[in-house]
């Protein structure tokens, strides 16, 4: 009789640390209402708005919704300064480094440029 009260304590247990975890990490649509939009200007860039969307599908479980970092970096308001040269920063999404995986061959070209423009220009 222990036994089944360990385990239905155990599945709560589970529960409670998934929903905590969920809920840390923003799941679910709701999310990209937060993320920072381009605006004036930027709002007509097809470009950025492009990076917008890669952002909020590929970068904010990690640098978090507004780019202040979570197990990532931080890159909001500093990212220029890690990366004077654009070039850097892109082969950094492109090829990956330390905890951060390559995004070549899950990101296009295309892609990968939007999102070093739009962390470059609206974070």
């Amino acid at each position: 009789m222990t036994r089944p009260r360990r385990s239905a304590r155990q599945a709560a247990l589970l529960l409670s640390l998934f929903t905590a975890v969920g809920a840390a990490c923003g799941g679910g649509d709701d999310r990209a209402a937060t993320i920072p939009e381009p605006t004036g200007a930027q709002a007509d860039d097809p470009t950025l708005v492009l990076g917008r969307d890669v952002w909020a599908r590929s970068c904010v479980s990690c640098h978090g919704l507004d780019g202040r970092g979570l197990s990532g970096p931080a890159l909001a308001g500093v990212v220029t300064v890690r990366y004077p040269d654009v070039a850097d920063q892109v082969a950094v999404v492109r090829d990956g480094r330390n905890l951060m995986p390559a995004a070549a061959g899950v990101l296009t070209p295309e892609e990968i440029e939007a999102v070093v423009r739009y962390t470059r220009e609206v974070l």
